[in-house]
């Protein structure tokens, strides 16, 4: 596997430069968590990186590769997939129903 030095921006690894593994795409993961043991013994604490550009060249303002930021909330974002829908409220559909059924609502 091929791995390249990225930087750390941010949090407490801030200016550290890790070697980190490329997927297929040659592109590091887009999360990179790092767990910290507890001194107390209970559960690690998970500090959480998040792939930003590292910057752009002058002339044809291309990439230069990557960075990782701190993202201080520690939780990655919920996956969405682009096929989903998102479904209202169980509320907001019942009051449509019921708007409907008694001919007051919109009817369509």
């Amino acid at each position: 596997m091929r791995s390249e030095p990225t930087p750390f921006e941010g949090g407490p690894m801030d200016g550290r430069v890790l070697p980190i593994l490329l997927g297929p795409t040659g592109h590091p993961p887009k999360w990179y968590e790092i767990p910290v043991p507890d001194a107390a013994g209970g559960p690690p604490a998970v500090l959480l990186y998040q792939r930003v550009p590292a910057g752009y060249s002058k002339r044809l303002h291309l990439q230069k590769g990557w960075k990782y930021a701190y993202d201080p909330s520690g939780q990655k974002p919920k996956l969405r997939w682009p096929w989903t829908k998102v479904t209202p409220a169980a509320t907001d559909r019942g009051t449509d129903r019921e708007a409907e059924r008694d001919g007051s609502g919109p009817v369509g």
